[in-house]
């Protein structure tokens, strides 16, 4: 069985037991959190308008972490005109405990 699940504006496949880095969730680790279910997939397969009633997907925060440093360069030819800016974004890494449906 497995669900796909939105957090953050975006949607994630997940299955039990799974361990999935996610968009930043205000949560401390060890802290359980549920999340909406828009497809629960199967032998006998739901789809949510837009959430599947009932289905619900119930994650643990292992711990909080950073992506790689993304860098920003613009230059503006001949101008002497230079600009540097980086940028590190949070994520949260979760386990799938469970998945209940309806």
């Amino acid at each position: 069985m497995f669900a796909v699940i939105k957090t953050g504006g975006k949607q994630y496949r997940v299955a039990p037991d799974e361990v999935v880095t996610v968009g930043k969730i205000d949560a401390e680790a060890g802290a359980s959190v549920t999340l909406p279910v828009l497809m629960l997939g199967g032998e006998s397969p739901k789809v949510g308008a837009p959430l599947v009633d009932g289905a619900e997907v119930t994650v643990e925060v292992v711990k909080h972490t950073r992506g790689d440093k993304v860098i920003a360069f613009k230059k503006r030819r001949r101008q002497n005109s230079r600009r540097k800016i980086g940028h590190r974004q949070d994520f949260t890494v979760v386990r799938v405990t469970s998945i209940t449906g309806a």
